[in-house]
């Protein structure tokens, strides 16, 4: 007779309260997972609130919740005055890794599935560039990934990465799928296409560029898929780096204390 009630007090010990996280902590956490893996660079400017809130499309409170949590956890510094705003700190990113490593855990599924998804779209973008692209289309490809190679600096990079990009989801002759293209990279970079970068990511995409370019040029539908979902891999291989990188300094070292405990 007594089993149920052990039962139903087994059953009550799991109602405990799920915290709910605002709309500012889910912010935070993402623009966090973007210094993490190197979309702002040390002393780099953050877009005002009232530009970050249309960016967003939140409000500015929910902005203003999420700069402060940042700030109080030290990602983040704001200056007063002309030539003001807020910056991203210096010494803010993979360094501080136990507090990445708290703050990122809700984040990085929801980053993980943006990820997959946009593998599984450029791949499709390739394959159909393959197929329709035309002459002007192909003059346009090999200028733009000249411009890559030849680029210097995060920013100049980055531009010519998305033009690359860009040339090859035009080549598909469907502008919705040209458009798809560049709002997924917005929403990775939070709106500012900030792809991370790094001097290892640029050297990849350096060898993995004009394959993947000639792919398309050469109308092979199958290969440019194959060589889409490599390049586009980068982020997620740099993604998995990180999380590899804070278990073994944090959570590794939490369990060896825990076993000699």
């Amino acid at each position: 007779m007594t089993e149920p009630a052990a039962r139903g007090a087994d059953f009550g010990a799991l109602l405990v309260p799920v915290p709910m996280r605002t709309a500012g902590q889910r912010i935070a956490e993402r623009l966090v997972t973007a210094i993490a893996l190197g979309e702002f660079e040390p002393g780099q400017r953050l877009p005002t609130e009232r530009e970050l809130a249309a960016t967003l499309e939140v409000s500015r409170t929910t902005v203003r919740e999420a700069l402060q949590r940042l700030q109080a956890a030290g990602y983040v510094t704001t200056r007063r005055g002309r030539g003001g705003g807020t910056f991203i700190q210096t010494g803010a990113g993979p360094g501080s890794e136990e507090m990445i490593k708290r703050t990122l855990v809700p984040a990085w599924d929801q980053l993980t599935e943006l990820l997959d998804y946009r593998r599984l779209i450029e791949q499709q973008i390739a394959r159909t560039a393959a197929e329709r692209r035309s002459g002007a289309d192909i003059e346009t490809i090999r200028r733009v990934v000249a411009e890559y190679a030849h680029a210097v600096g995060r920013d100049a990079s980055r531009l010519a990465d998305h033009a690359l990009h860009q040339a090859i989801a035009r080549a598909t002759h469907n502008p919705r799928l040209a458009e798809l293209s560049a709002r997924i990279r917005r929403e990775v970079g939070l709106g500012f296409d900030a792809e991370p970068y790094t001097p290892h990511m640029r050297r990849r995409a350096l060898r993995q560029h004009p394959t993947l370019a000639e792919a398309v040029i050469a109308g092979d539908p199958d290969r440019a898929a194959r060589l889409a979902d490599r390049h586009f891999s980068l982020t997620d291989d740099m993604l998995t780096e990180l999380r590899a990188r804070l278990h073994m300094r944090t959570g590794g070292e939490n369990d060896a204390r825990s076993q000699g405990q």
